[in-house]
């Protein structure tokens, strides 16, 4: 007998991926132009002029036998030490070539990192809105995903409801800043905030809680006021989870690292459980030749003014024709208030005028719903009578 967990996993898509392929068969239908698509976190800009720069000459340069060779599992020293050192620099840590594991991107990334520390029963906390696919990372390692609804109106993290949930059977706390789906960055209070919790649950018990943070939308802010805090400078049990496919605008090539803290309390072991995670789900050696391009492109990245010149003409529009909008300060989401109480029956609603979101329902906050405006300005400007005639028919 097939494994009944995985058939019924594959058999039903996410909400997201189902309404991507309503939208694709509806664009066949009646035009591209006339299908306004908010469903999925697609990078609309393309990669940096540098990306291709850099992978013309590695091919150009490079023994093709070596570059297209078998690097270390974990990645090639080089490039873990290239990225070690940027790390470093930024963010004024002490990380070594050993504290970094290269992925094929932040699902690799996750998949790996909740396997090595988790075992059956085990619990991670994480706060709501969270992106739907750390219940299932969580629960194929064999632990149980804890979402604690967000400070209502703000999205950031409630810290009583945390204090609240911690007992014996956590071993993580899972964030992501800036946010999917909401947007919403984690300024350093809220981590100074969450940092003390699992500071103070740890002097009281003993045990420490990792906090690992999902960081694929670190570049994506829009203002010079907003910062993301390294939650590394904050607490010393920290995993840092990177990918490219945002930053870079390269989510089909697969490439990120796990970044394992230099103050993490049995440091070794923890890195020693990644490396055999990643051997046990096959997750090692990640694309080589996009090994070598991160290593040469350190602190490049798209043209991300795009996404913030959409987000303030959206914004804008939405909060003069009466939505509610929760301010995104970085990635390329936004969450709206539906218009009813449920967000679903909303979203069917926003069909018959050809815009395709997504309820925040999968998100773990109903209610709501995720606009992804990684599209192109025209897309954003032809929308919008639809989002007015959309909020015109409740009226």
């Amino acid at each position: 007998m097939l494994n009944e967990k995985n058939v019924a996993l594959g058999k039903v898509r996410s909400s997201i991926r189902e309404l991507f392929e309503y939208g694709k068969k509806r664009k066949e239908e009646i035009g591209e132009e006339n299908v306004f698509d908010f469903s999925l976190g697609n990078p609309s800009v393309p990669a940096p002029p540098e990306v291709a720069e850099a992978l013309k000459d590695i091919i150009d340069n490079t023994d093709p036998v070596a570059l297209h060779g078998y690097t270390s599992a974990q990645g090639d020293y080089s490039v873990r030490k290239s990225v070690a050192d940027y790390f470093n620099a930024r963010f004024s840590t002490a990380l070594g070539a050993d504290c970094i594991y290269m992925t094929c991107g932040a699902a690799a990334s996750l998949t790996i990192t909740l396997n090595a520390i988790l075992n059956d029963g085990d619990e991670v906390i994480t706060f709501a809105p969270y992106f739907p696919e750390y219940k299932v990372f969580t629960e194929h390692a064999g632990g149980k995903l804890i979402a604690l609804p967000a400070v209502a109106g703000t999205f950031k993290p409630d810290i009583k409801a945390l204090e609240s949930a911690l007992n014996p059977r956590v071993k993580a706390v899972l964030i992501n800043s800036p946010n999917n789906p909401s947007g919403v960055v984690y300024g350093e209070e809220d981590i100074r905030a969450v940092a003390g919790v699992l500071g103070k649950y740890r002097k009281e018990h003993g045990s420490s809680v990792y906090l690992i943070s999902d960081e694929p939308y670190r570049e994506l802010v829009f203002d010079k006021s907003v910062k993301v805090p390294c939650i590394m400078n904050y607490y010393d049990d920290s995993v840092v989870l990177y990918s490219y496919s945002k930053s870079l605008s390269l989510p089909g090539e697969r490439i990120g690292y796990i970044a394992v803290g230099d103050r993490v309390r049995e440091r070794e072991e923890l890195y020693a459980g990644i490396m055999g995670a990643g051997r046990a789900l096959g997750f090692v050696c990640a694309p080589a030749l996009f090994q070598q391009l991160v290593k040469r492109i350190h602190g490049v990245t798209s043209d991300i003014s795009v996404y913030k010149r959409n987000r303030d003409v959206l914004l804008k529009a939405l909060e003069s024709y009466g939505y509610t909008v929760v301010r995104p300060d970085g990635a390329f989401y936004m969450f709206v208030k539906s218009c009813e109480p449920s967000a679903v029956a909303f979203c069917e609603r926003a069909k018959k005028y050809e815009l395709l979101l997504v309820a925040g329902d999968d998100f773990g906050a109903e209610g709501y719903v995720r606009i992804s405006y990684c599209v192109s300005p025209a897309t954003i400007e032809r929308s919008l009578p639809a989002f007015r005639a959309l909020i015109e028919s409740y009226k």
